[in-house]
C-alpha cells in the first residue's frame, strides 16, 4: 500500500526583491509540517508552481491546473500537482507587504503606491499535491474538490478532506480484482460526499500514458517522433516546446512510455521554471520542457534537439546526426504507425471504400503506438538472454552482456544506431534490471520469449501486423484500466464562472492542528494492522529461442559456401594426414574463403576436432599451415571479434604446437600474435566472463549428483541460476557462505589462468630485442616469425592508458614486460572487482602476475633461440639464369613475388591459359640485365618456368608501390614493393619477400640506379663486358703504350687546340658562342684569311704540328673505310681521290672539310658538298645553320639525278634575325650580303648539278635567297641598300618586295588523322588549270601532275614555325615547303603514353577497350602516319626529278627519320641486311643522331628522358615492311632485334652521339682483324652478320624484289598496325633476342620428349599465350624443311651446307622450273617459293604474314667466321677475299688443317699476350685461331692474301717470361702487324717457313 499524498502545500504570492519586476511563491502552509521519514520534502515546488515566474495580472484568470516533475537526489520522481487561482490582492495588504520589505531595505515606497492605486490587481495561489504515483486524474479532482468546497462554501471542512486526502492509502499495484472486494483500496471519499474510484495498474513496470503517446503523434507526425525516440536512445538532448504546461508533461511522459522497456536515466524535468533555464546548457543528455515564451533564450543552443509542439516541427542543428534504426525495422515501424494512426491512407485509392472506417479513440490509439513500438524493442533486442553471462549467482546474481557477439550474430556490427544503443545508460539499466533470471516477468519478456517466431512470419502481412499490434493494445489497455465498469466518480465540480466573481472572500487559514490529529490517528492506526503480505510472483524468465544465424545478404553466397566449407574441411584433413601436396594446392582457395564468416567458424570446428588431450604436436609444415590458416582468419576479424572466432581459436593457440628440440616445444600463439584482437580489454573481458560462467554452471550441475544427467545438461547457466536463487532464502546460514566461497575461488581461478593466457598472447617470441619504441612498427627482427605488429598494437593501447593512470613513469616503462603486467594489472582489477573476488585474493593476484610474465619470457628465450636454428620453410628453390659472355652478377638473387601486370594474357585472364603469374622466384641483377627466374605461385602451374628480363639500360622508371589485396596471401604487410618499367615493353612489379630485409631491397635500388645511368658512356656494359667488375676504368693504365685510340685522341685534343688558338692568333674573326648565334655578329670578308682548319698552323707549336699529320694520314685512310664513303661511292657520288684532285667533270665532290670534326662536330669526317663550292664558304655557310649543320648531300636518284639533302634548321629568327636588330647600329653591308650570298650560291651549286636544269640553260643562277628562305615579310630595301641594289640588277630592276606568291604545298597540316595531304587552294600561277589536287587512296598525292609545269628544282621542307612571314620568288629555282611536325617532347610523352597503353601496371576492367582507348589518346599513330606521309611526298618529289632539301628542327632527330625512309622506299638496296646496315650506320651514326643523349644512357642525359626517335624510325619500316613483304630481305624480327638491342647498352655500336664522340673515346677505328670475345659486344652488325651465318633468324623468306622499285606505303591510320614488339612476351625464356640465351632451353626440351619411343609420340604441343615462343614450337614450313635437310645429312655423314647457299640453289631451281613451265602448273616445290613470282605493286596484294621470330635452326656450319656475307646483289666495289670463293665447295674441317699449334699471340691496343691454337689452312689460304685445341668456333682468322711480310720480332711489354728472344716473330698484313711467339726457337721456325711456303704458293 502507498500513500496517495505525501504533502498538502498552500504557495502564495510575495513581491521580489527590489528591483526585479516579478514577485516569488511563498509557502503559507504545508501538512503535515514534519517529514516524513520516507519521504522528505521536496524543496523549490514554489518555483514549479509558476514556471514562469509570478506576477500580479489585472484580471482574474480560471484557475489552471498541471503537474510537475522534481527528481530528488535517490532519482525518485515526484509528481507535483499544481491548481492555481487568482485572489484579489488588497492596496492596505500590499502597502503592508512593502512596508516589510522597505524595513528591511530602507526604501522609499511612494512610486509603488502610487503607481498601484489606480486598479485592483489579482495575485496568483496555488494549492499543491505531491505524491510519488502519477495519478493525474485523480489528483485533478481532490484539488478541484477543495477549491470548489471553498469557492461554494459547502458544508464541508477543509480540514478534514485535506486530512483525508492525505491519510488516504491505495495499493501499488497488482489492481486488486473486483472479487476480492477491498472497497477502501480503490474507492476512496474525502468525506464531502464524492467518490472516486482508483484503478492501480495490473503490473507497475509497464508505463501509464494515458492518451499523452497518441497526442504527441498528432503534434509531431511519425517521423519527427521517430527521429525524436531515436535521438532519445542514443543519448542527444531534447527540449520541448509548448504554451501548455500540460502539454509538455504529456509529451515528456509519452517519449518516456516509447522508451520502454529501456527507462530514461538522464536530467528529467517536463517543466522548467524560468529561473532554472541555465539548466540547458549542462552537457549531458536531458529531456526538458520549456514554455514557448521563452523560446528566443534557446536559440543559441548548439546541441539540442528542439521540438515545438505547438508547430509541430523538430529542429535538428548541423552538428548533430541522429543514427536512425537499422533498416528494415525502420520502413516496418514507419508502415506500422501509419496503419494505426491513419487507416484511412490503405483505402485512399480504393474505388469503393468501405463505407465506415473505424479509427480507435484517442486511448486506444495511445494503446496501439506503444504496442508498435514494443514490438519494435522485442525485434531490436530478440535473443539478448542468449548474451547474457552470469558470472556470480550467490549472494546476488551479477550479470554482464556480450555485446560483440550479440551484434554479431545480429549481423549489425557496421550499424549505426544499435551499438549506440548497447554503449548507453539506459541499456546498462536494462541489463541490470532484467538480467536476473529468477524475477517478475511481464509483457516485454512474454514477448521476447514466446512472439518471436510470430513477429517473423507476419513481415509482409499488414492484416497480420495489424491484428498482433491490436492484441497487444489489448492487453496495455487492460493493464491502465483493469475494471472498466465501476469507473463511477462521484465528484462536485464548481458552478460556472465562480472564479469571476467579485466578493469571493481569500481562501481561508487551515486549522494545523485539526490536519496533524488526523494525520496521527491514521499513522496510529495503520502500525497496528497486521501487514500486508505480498504475494510473490516471481517465476524462471524464459530466454526465447536463440538468435538463429541470421541469413546472409546474398543468396549466391550461400550457395558457394557449401562448396568453400568442403574446401576447408578437405585442405585441413589433408594437413593432419600429412598428404603436404595435396594440401598445398588447395591452400590458396582456403586463404581466400577465410574472407566469409561461415568459413572462419568451419576452419575452428575443424581444428577443434583434430585437437587431442588438449595438445596437438605437429611437424614443422603442418605446424606452418595451420599457423597461416590462423592467422589469416584471424586477419579478418575486427579488434573486437563479435563473431567470436578469435575466442574459438584461443584455446587451439595454446593446443597446436611443434617440438623444436628435446623439451623445448613451440606453441601456435607465438606466430599468431600480431592481430589487434588481443590487444583489445573488452575481448579478454567477454572471454573470461564466459569462461567464468560455464565453470559455474558445471559447479552447480555436478553438485546435483549423476541422476537424470542429460535433462540438466541441456539446461542453461541462467536457467540453473534461477534454480539457486529460488532455493537460496530456503538455505541454511552455513551452506550459504559455502556457496559463495565457492564461487568466489572459482572466478579466483580463472583470472589466474588468464593472466598466464594474456601473457601468452601479448608477449612477442622475441622479448629480448623489442623494447618498444612506441612509433615503430616493427618489434624484432626479420626472423621472429611472423610477429611484426603486435608490439605497436598493445604499446598504442597498453601505454596510454597506463601511464595516464599509474601516475608515476615507470623507470623501465619501455621493456614489453612492464607493459604486458600492466595491461593485466589493469584487466584483473576491473574483472575482479565486478566479479566480487575479495581483497587478499586480488592482492594475491598482482603479486603473482609479474612472476607469471618473467617465466613466460624465459620459457620464450629457448623458444626464440631453437626456432632461428629451423632450417626456413621449403620454398621454391631459387632459379639460376644462365648469363651472357661476361655478363657478370651484381647482387645474388632476392626473392620476390612477381604480380601480375595489367597485360591479362599472363595471369589467365578472360583469354584463358594457366595464370603464371603472380610468380614466385628471384630477382637477380647482373652488369647487363634485371632478371626475374621463378615458378608460378599456382600449384597447377608450377613445374613452368617464368623468366622475364630486359637490359639494365632500357629501364625508364621505377617506383615504389602497394600491390592490392588479390595477392595478399604471400605479401606480408610491409615488405618493400616495387616496380620496373623498360622501353622493351617489360614490366616488373616484385614485391619482396619477408625474408629479404629492407636494406637489401634499398642495396638493389642503389645498384640499379648507379647501373642505370653510369657516370661516363665507357661505364656502360658495352665497355665494361668482360673486365673485372672494377666499377671504374684506369685512366692511367690507358695511356701506357700509345695506340691508335692514344693517337686518336690526341687528334682530338689538338683539333680543339688548333680551332681555339687560329682564333687567338689571327684575332681576325671570333665565332658567335652558342647562346649569340641568333644576335649581331661581325662576319670578316677576307678572302686571304680562308678559314681552314688545315692551313691554319701556329708555327709556335712544332710539337702538336707532328702529331697531326702522321695522324692527318691515318684519319683519312680511315674515313675512307667509313660507311658513308662506301655509300657515296656506290652511289657514284665521288671518291676521296677524285675530290681532292678537283676533277671538274663531276657535279659533287667529298669535302674533308671537317676531318677534324671542326666545323661541325655532329657530322661526319667526309661530305658531300657541290664541286664548286670552296672549303672556306662552307665555314661560313654553316653558322646560319643550328649546330652548324648546313645542308649536305646524302643520297642521289640514280634514274633522275635528284639529290637527297639534309641538314639542321635555321638559326632562331632565320637570318633576318642577324640584320634587324634594332638596338644596334646596322652592321657593313659586306657582311650581310656575303653569308645570305653564299648561301644562295650553295644552293644554287646544288641545282646546277642536276642534269635537266642544266639542259635548261642554266639562267638565273641567283636570285634573292635571303628574301625568300631567310627574311621576315617586311624585307624593305632601306636598311640594306647594296642588297636591294643587287637584286634589282639580278632581277631585272623588280623589286622583290612587291611580288608575292602562295606557299608552293600549303601546309602539311599537324592534324594528322585527315591524313590525306591538305594542299591549300592557292598553289600558285604555275599550277595547271589551278584545280585541287586530288590524293591517291594510299595517302600520297595523286599523279604528280601539278609538278609537269613549271618545277621548282629543289624543294625545301622546312618547319612551319621558321618560315613564318617568308616571301617566296618567282625567278628562283627553290621552293620552300612549310610542314608542321612534332618536336622529340611530344615523341617522348606519346612513348610513355604508349608503353602505358600496351604494358599497363594495374588491371582494368575491360582490357580490350581500355588498351584501344589508351592507344588512341598515346597518338603513336598519329606520328607514325605523319612522318610516312612526309616520306612519301618526298619520294614523288625526287622521282620525279627535283631535289629536296630536309631542314628541320636540329637535324639529327625528324630529319633522320624522313631521310632515312626516303632512301629506303627509294633505293631497294637499302632494304638489304647489308644495305640496311650501311642507311642506319650512314644516316643515324655518322650523321649525329645522339643515340646517348635520347636514350639517356648517362647520368649526364638522365634528366632528358627517352626519346624513342630511332624506335619510331623502326616502327615506321616494320609498317612499310608489312605492307610489301617481298621487298625486304630481312625479316620483321631484325627489326625488333635492333629495337631491343638498340636500347640494351650491349653493343657499342648505339652509344655515344656522334663519329666524334666515338673518336674520342677511340671506337670508330677498331683494328679490323682481331676477332676475340669482347668484340662480341663492339658492333651489332658483326653479330648480326655471325648469326646471319647460323641461321636464317633475320632472313625473309618471301624477300623477291623487283628493280628499282620505288615503295609508296599507305600512310592512313586506318592501313596502320601496332607492332607486336610492343605487345608481345614470351615468358618461358625472356625476350629472344639475346640469341646464346634463348638456345640452351629448346635443346634440353627436345631431350625430354625423345626416351619413350616405343610409345606412340603424339605430335601436338601446347602453345600458352604469353609464355611459349611460337616461331620456335612451330616454324615456318621453310624452316622446318631446312632443319629436315640438316638432320639427313647429318646421318649421311656428309657436311653439312650452309642455309643460304642452299636456298639460292633451290630459289635457282625453281626459276628455271618455272620458266620450262610456261603453262603455269607448278610442282608442290615450287609452290613454297611462290613468292619469287613476278608480281604488280604488291602492297596491294594479300600475303602470309611470317611469324614473329623465324625459326632457330641452329646449323651446326663450319664455324668460319672470318668469311664474309655472302655477296648480295648490289655489293659494287666489295673486293672479294680468296676465302669467299671457297665457302661453295666445302669439307670437313679436319681435311683443311695443313699445319697446326699452339702460339703466343699479342692482342690488340694494351691488350695482354695469351696462347692460342692456331691453324694454317692452305685450301683456304687462310690463318685461323681458336681459343684453345677443342675449341670449334673460331676466334679470328688472317687472310693470308693481305700478308705482306714475315719479320722476326722483339719481346713487346707483358709478352711471356722465360722465352728465347728469337722465338718471337711478326706478321704484317695490309691492316695491322700481328705478334707472335713460339714455345722455343725451332717450332718459330717452322712456323714462319710453313707460312712463307703458303704465300710463295698462291
Amino acid at each position: 500500500m502507498a500513500r496517495l499524498a505525501d504533502y498538502f502545500v498552500v504557495v502564495a504570492f510575495a513581491p521580489g526583491k527590489r528591483g526585479s519586476g516579478d514577485g516569488q511563491g511563498q509557502i503559507l502552509q504545508r501538512f503535515p509540517e514534519k517529514d516524513w521519514e520516507d519521504n522528505p520534502f521536496p524543496q523549490g515546488i514554489e518555483l514549479f508552481c509558476q514556471p514562469s515566474g509570478w506576477q500580479l495580472f489585472g484580471e482574474r484568470n480560471a484557475p489552471t491546473f498541471f503537474i510537475a516533475v522534481l527528481t530528488d537526489i535517490n532519482s525518485e520522481r515526484h509528481y507535483c500537482a499544481c491548481f492555481t487561482f487568482w485572489e484579489a490582492v488588497e492596496a492596505t495588504q500590499l502597502q503592508n507587504c512593502l512596508r516589510k520589505v522597505e524595513e528591511e531595505e530602507e526604501e522609499m515606497v511612494e512610486e509603488v503606491t502610487a503607481l498601484i492605486q489606480p486598479a485592483q490587481l489579482f495575485a496568483p495561489k496555488s494549492l499543491v499535491l505531491v505524491s510519488r504515483l502519477d495519478h493525474a486524474e485523480v489528483f485533478r479532482n481532490c484539488l478541484g474538490l477543495v477549491y470548489t468546497i471553498y469557492v461554494d462554501g459547502l458544508g464541508t471542512s477543509l480540514e478534514t478532506v485535506i486530512g483525508s486526502l492525505l491519510t488516504c492509502t491505495i495499493p501499488i499495484t497488482g489492481g486488486a480484482q473486483p472479487d476480492m472486494e477491498d472497497e477502501g483500496a480503490r474507492t476512496i471519499s474525502l468525506g464531502a460526499g464524492d467518490r472516486q474510484v482508483i484503478q492501480t495498474p495490473i503490473n507497475d513496470s509497464l508505463p501509464i500514458s494515458n492518451c499523452s503517446v497518441a497526442l504527441l503523434f498528432r503534434q509531431l507526425g511519425i517521423t519527427n517522433v521517430l527521429g525524436l525516440f531515436c535521438a532519445a536512445l542514443t543519448e542527444h538532448k531534447i527540449l520541448f516546446l509548448s504554451s501548455s504546461y500540460q502539454r509538455l508533461t504529456d509529451a515528456c511522459r509519452a517519449l518516456l512510455a516509447l522508451m520502454f522497456p529501456l527507462k530514461y536515466s538522464f536530467t528529467y524535468v517536463p517543466i522548467l521554471p524560468a529561473q532554472l533555464l541555465e539548466v540547458l546548457s549542462t552537457p549531458t543528455p536531458f529531456i526538458i520542457g520549456v514554455s514557448s515564451t521563452f523560446q528566443s533564450e534557446t536559440q543559441e543552443l548548439l546541441d539540442v534537439i528542439i521540438a515545438d509542439l505547438d508547430g509541430g516541427t523538430v529542429t535538428i542543428p548541423e552538428c548533430i546526426h541522429i543514427s536512425l534504426l537499422p533498416e528494415p525495422l525502420l520502413h516496418q515501424t514507419r508502415e506500422a504507425l501509419s496503419l494505426v494512426l491513419d487507416p484511412e491512407l490503405e483505402m485512399a485509392d480504393l474505388a469503393f471504400p468501405p463505407s465506415t472506417i473505424s479509427a480507435s479513440s484517442l486511448k486506444m490509439q495511445d494503446k496501439e503506438i506503444r504496442a508498435v513500438f514494443l514490438r519494435l524493442f522485442a525485434q531490436l533486442l530478440q535473443g539478448y538472454r542468449w548474451c547474457l553471462h552470469i558470472i556470480r549467482i550467490h549472494p546476488e546474481p551479477v550479470i554482464r552482456f556480450h555485446k560483440a557477439a550479440f551484434l554479431g550474430q545480429r549481423g549489425l556490427v557496421e550499424d549505426d544506431f544499435l551499438p549506440k544503443v548497447l554503449e548507453g545508460m539506459a541499456f546498462a539499466g536494462f541489463v541490470t534490471e532484467r538480467g536476473p533470471p529468477y524475477r517478475d516477468t511481464d509483457l516485454f519478456d512474454e514477448l521476447v520469449a514466446n512472439e518471436a517466431k510470430r513477429m517473423q512470419a507476419d513481415e509482409g502481412s499488414k492484416v497480420r501486423v495489424l491484428r498482433h499490434i491490436k492484441e497487444l493494445a489489448e492487453q496495455l489497455y487492460k493493464n491502465e484500466n483493469p475494471y472498466p465498469a465501476v469507473t463511477m466518480h462521484k465528484v462536485q465540480k464548481p458552478t460556472e464562472g465562480c472564479h469571476l466573481r467579485l466578493h469571493q472572500r481569500p481562501f481561508p487559514r487551515l486549522d494545523e492542528g485539526t490536519i496533524q490529529w488526523i494525520v496521527d490517528q491514521a499513522t496510529a492506526k495503520l502500525q497496528s494492522a497486521p501487514p500486508l503480505v505480498r504475494a510473490e510472483k516471481k517465476c524462471m524468465v524464459p530466454s526465447g529461442p536463440p538468435l538463429g544465424v541470421l541469413m546472409e545478404r546474398h543468396g549466391i553466397v550461400l550457395a558457394n559456401s557449401a562448396r568453400r566449407l568442403e574446401v576447408v574441411r578437405n585442405c585441413i584433413t589433408y594437413v593432419f594426414e600429412g598428404k603436404m601436396l595435396e594440401a598445398k594446392k588447395l591452400l590458396p582457395a582456403v586463404l581466400r574463403a577465410m574472407k566469409s564468416r561461415a568459413a572462419r567458424q568451419c576452419l575452428t570446428q575443424e581444428l577443434n576436432l583434430h585437437v587431442q588431450q588438449n595438445r596437438a604436436v605437429l611437424d614443422h609444415q603442418q605446424f606452418d599451415f595451420i599457423v597461416r590458416m590462423m592467422n589469416c582468419c584471424l586477419q579478418d576479424c575486427s579488434a573486437t571479434d563479435e563473431h567470436g572466432v578469435a575466442a574459438t581459436l584461443l584455446p587451439l593457440v595454446t593446443a597446436f604446437c611443434r617440438k623444436l628440440s628435446p623439451g623445448i616445444t613451440q606453441f601456435a600463439y607465438s606466430c599468431v600474435q600480431e592481430h589487434l584482437v588481443w590487444a583489445t580489454i573488452q575481448f579478454w573481458e567477454a572471454m573470461f566472463y564466459g569462461d567464468v560462467q560455464n565453470h559455474i554452471r558445471a559447479l552447480y550441475v555436478e553438485g546435483n549428483g549423476e541422476e537424470n544427467h542429460s535433462e540438466k545438461e541441456e539446461k542453461s547457466a541462467l536457467e540453473i541460476a534461477a534454480g539457486q536463487c529460488r532455493l537460496w532464502p530456503t538455505m541454511s546460514r552455513e551452506k550459504q557462505l559455502e556457496l559463495i566461497q565457492k564461487e568466489e575461488s572459482t572466478v579466483f581461478s580463472q583470472a589466474i589462468h588468464y593472466a598466464n593466457r594474456m601473457s601468452y598472447l601479448l608477449l612477442p617470441l622475441d622479448a629480448s630485442k623489442s623494447r618498444l619504441l612506441r612509433g615503430s612498427g616493427f618489434g624484432g627482427d626479420a626472423e621472429s616469425v611472423s610477429n611484426s605488429f603486435i608490439t605497436n598494437s598493445i604499446a598504442g593501447s597498453v601505454a596510454d592508458s597506463y601511464d595516464t593512470e599509474s601516475g608515476f613513469e615507470d623507470a623501465e616503462s619501455s621493456d614489453v614486460a612492464n607493459y604486458v603486467v600492466r595491461f593485466i594489472n589493469r584487466f584483473v582489477d576491473k574483472v575482479c572487482t565486478e566479479s566480487g573476488v575479495t581483497n587478499e585474493h586480488l592482492k594475491g593476484l598482482h603479486v603473482m602476475i609479474p612472476d607469471i610474465v618473467q617465466m613466460h619470457i624465459e620459457t620464450l628465450d629457448a623458444v626464440h633461440r631453437e626456432s632461428k636454428r629451423l632450417p626456413p620453410i621449403q620454398k621454391p628453390k631459387l632459379l639460376r639464369p644462365s648469363l651472357l659472355v661476361g655478363e657478370e652478377s651484381v647482387m645474388d638473387g632476392l626473392r620476390v613475388y612477381l604480380m601480375p601486370d595489367g597485360r591479362e594474357e599472363a595471369a589467365g585472364g578472360s583469354i584463358g591459359g594457366p595464370p603464371l603469374l603472380p610468380a614466385e622466384g628471384a630477382v637477380f641483377l647482373t652488369t647487363y640485365r634485371i632478371i626475374f627466374k621463378g615458378t608460378p605461385t599456382d600449384p597447377l602451374v608450377g613445374e613452368q618456368v617464368v623468366v622475364r628480363s630486359f637490359p639494365i639500360a632500357s629501364l625508364t622508371k621505377e617506383e615504389k608501390i602497394t600491390v592490392q589485396a588479390q595477392v595478399d596471401q604471400f605479401i606480408q604487410e610491409g615488405c618493400a614493393q616495387l616496380q620496373l618499367r623498360s622501353c622493351t615493353f617489360q614490366l616488373l612489379r616484385i614485391a619482396f619477400d619477408e625474408e629479404v630485409a629492407s636494406e637489401s631491397a634499398e642495396t638493389f635500388r642503389k645498384h640499379l640506379g648507379k647501373l642505370r645511368y653510369p657516370q661516363h658512356v665507357s661505364d656502360t656494359f658495352a665497355f665494361t663486358v668482360g673486365q673485372s667488375a672494377k666499377p671504374a676504368l684506369q685512366p692511367k693504365a690507358k695511356e701506357k703504350n700509345p695506340s691508335l685510340r692514344t693517337i686518336s685522341r690526341n687528334l682530338v685534343k689538338n683539333a680543339k687546340k688548333t680551332i681555339g688558338r687560329q682564333y687567338v692568333t689571327r684575332k681576325k674573326y671570333t665565332p658567335p658562342s652558342w647562346e649569340h648565334r641568333g644576335s649581331q655578329q661581325h662576319f670578316p670578308e677576307d678572302h686571304e684569311d680562308e678559314i681552314s682548319v688545315s692551313e691554319e698552323m701556329d708555327k709556335g707549336t712544332l710539337s702538336s704540328s707532328t702529331t697531326i699529320r702522321p695522324s692527318d694520314k691515318m684519319t683519312m685512310s680511315h674515313l675512307v673505310e667509313r660507311a658513308c664513303c662506301r655509300d657515296y661511292q656506290r652511289l657514284g657520288l665521288g671518291t676521296l681521290s677524285s675530290s681532292l684532285t678537283r676533277s671538274k667533270n663531276e657535279p659533287f665532290r667529298i669535302s674533308t672539310v671537317n676531318r677534324m670534326y671542326a666545323i661541325c662536330r655532329s657530322y661526319p669526317g667526309l661530305l658531300i658538298v657541290p664541286q664548286s663550292i670552296q672549303d672556306n664558304t662552307i665555314q661560313r655557310i654553316s653558322r646560319c645553320y643550328r649546330q652548324n649543320r648546313f645542308p649536305v648531300v646524302c643520297w642521289r636518284n640514280a634514274r633522275t639525278k635528284a639529290t637527297l639533302l639534309r641538314s639542321g634548321g635555321l638559326h632562331g629568327k632565320g637570318v633576318a634575325g642577324l640584320f634587324k636588330s634594332q638596338n644596334t647600329p646596322a652592321p657593313g653591308p659586306s657582311q650581310a650580303d656575303s653569308t645570305s650570298l653564299e648561301q644562295e650560291k650553295y644552293l644554287q651549286a646544288v641545282i646546277n648539278s642536276m642534269p635537266h636544269y642544266a639542259e635548261a640553260g642554266g639562267r638565273n643562277t641567283l636570285s634573292g635567297f635571303t628574301s625568300a628562305h631567310m627574311s621576315g615579310s617586311d624585307s624593305s630595301e632601306k636598311r640594306q641598300p647594296k642588297l636591294g641594289s643587287l637584286m634589282k640588277q639580278v632581277m631585272g630592276g623588280k623589286d622583290p618586295g612587291t611580288v608575292s606568291r602562295g606557299g608552293k604545298w600549303g601546309s602539311i597540316r599537324a592534324s594528322g588523322r585527315m591524313s590525306n595531304y591538305a594542299l591549300t587552294t592557292e598553289i600558285g600561277s604555275r599550277l595547271a588549270g589551278k584545280e585541287l589536287l586530288s590524293t591517291q587512296p594510299n595517302g600520297s598525292p595523286s599523279e604528280a601532275s601539278f609538278l609537269r609545269q613549271h618545277r621548282a628544282s629543289l624543294y625545301i621542307i622546312g618547319d612551319k614555325s621558321q618560315l613564318r612571314g617568308v616571301k617566296p620568288d618567282p625567278l628562283q629555282h627553290w621552293e620552300v615547303v612549310p610542314i608542321e611536325v612534332f618536336d622529340a617532347r611530344q615523341v617522348k610523352s606519346s612513348f610513355k603514353k604508349l608503353m602505358k597503353a600496351c604494358v599497363p601496371s594495374t588491371p582494368s576492367p575491360e582490357p580490350g577497350v581500355a588498351f584501344l582507348r589508351s592507344l588512341e589518346e598515346s597518338e603513336w599513330l598519329v606520328q607514325i602516319h605523319k612522318i610516312l606521309q612526309i616520306s612519301v611526298l618526298v619520294v614523288e618529289l625526287l622521282d620525279t626529278g627535283s631535289s629536296v632539301l630536309v631542314s628541320l628542327e636540329d637535324g639529327w632527330d625528324i630529319t633522320t627519320q624522313l631521310v632515312s625512309l626516303v632512301q629506303l622506299l627509294s633505293d631497294p638496296y637499302y632494304r638489304t641486311l647489308e644495305g640496311f646496315r650501311l642507311l642506319v650506320e650512314k644516316e643515324w651514326l655518322s650523321f649525329g643522331h645522339r643515340f646517348s643523349h635520347r636514350g639517356a644512357q648517362t647520368l649526364a642525359s638522365q634528366s632528358s628522358g627517352f626519346t624513342p626517335i630511332f624506335l619510331q624510325f623502326l616502327d615506321c619500316v616494320h609498317q612499310i615492311h608489312l605492307q610489301f613483304p617481298m621487298e625486304f630481305e630481312f625479316s620483321q624480327y631484325f627489326l625488333k632485334f635492333l629495337s631491343y638491342h638498340y636500347v640494351s647498352s650491349r653493343f657499342r655500336t648505339f652509344l655515344l652521339d656522334s663519329d666524334y664522340e666515338r673518336l674520342e673515346l677511340g671506337l670508330l677505328y677498331e683494328e679490323k682483324g682481331e676477332r676475340k670475345g669482347s668484340q662480341l659486344s663492339r658492333s651489332i652488325w658483326d653479330y648480326v652478320e655471325r648469326l646471319n651465318k647460323k641461321t636464317p633468324i633475320f632472313f625473309n623468306y618471301m624477300y623477291a624484289p623487283e628493280d628499282g622499285e620505288v615503295l609508296r606505303p599507305y600512310s592512313n591510320i586506318s592501313n596502320l598496325k601496332v607492332w607486336d614488339y610492343y605487345t608481345q612476351e614470351t615468358l618461358a625464356e625472356g625476350p629472344s633476342y639475346d640469341w646464346e640465351l634463348v638456345q640452351c632451353p629448346a635443346e634440353e626440351l627436345e631431350e625430354a620428349t625423345l626416351p619413350d619411343t616405343n610409345a606412340p609420340q603424339s605430335r601436338r604441343k601446347i602453345i600458352w599465350p604469353c609464355y611459349s615462343n611460337r616461331s620456335r614450337t612451330e616454324p615456318d614450313a621453310i624452316s622446318r624443311l631446312l632443319e629436315e635437310l640438316q638432320s639427313l645429312e647429318m646421318e649421311l655423314g656428309q657436311v653439312p651446307e650452309r642455309w643460304k647457299d642452299m636456298w639460292d640453289k633451290v630459289k635457282a631451281f625453281q626459276r628455271a622450273e618455272a620458266q620450262a613451265d610456261p603453262s603455269g602448273r607448278m610442282g608442290a616445290s615450287s609452290l613454297l617459293m611462290a613468292s619469287s613470282l613476278p608480281h604488280q605493286r604488291r602492297s596491294l596484294g594479300v600475303y602470309l604474314q611470317e611469324s614473329g621470330v623465324s625459326s632457330t635452326i641452329n646449323l651446326s656450319l663450319d664455324n668460319d667466321a672470318s668469311s664474309t656475307s655472302t655477296p648480295s646483289s648490289g655489293k659494287q666495289g666489295g673486293r672479294k677475299s680468296t676465302s669467299t670463293l671457297y665457302s661453295q665447295f666445302q669439307t670437313a674441317e679436319s681435311e683443311n688443317r695443313s699445319y697446326e699449334g699452339s702460339l703466343y699471340k699479342k692482342g690488340a691496343f694494351m691488350k695482354p699476350w695469351k696462347p692460342r691454337w692456331f691453324v694454317l689452312d692452305k685450301t683456304k689460304h687462310q690463318l685461323r685461331y681458336y681459343d684453345s685445341r677443342l675449341d670449334t668456333e673460331c676466334k679470328g682468322v688472317i687472310d693470308l692474301a693481305e700478308v705482306e711480310s714475315i719479320t722476326p720480332g722483339t719481346p713487346t711489354m707483358g709478352a711471356p717470361k722465360m722465352v728465347d728472344e728469337k722465338a718471337f716473330f711478326d706478321l704484317k698484313t695490309t691492316k695491322r702487324v700481328y705478334n707472335f711467339c713460339a714455345q722455343d726457337v725451332q717450332l718459330a721456325q717452322q712456323w714462319i717457313d710453313r707460312i712463307q711456303s703458303c704465300l710463295s704458293d698462291a
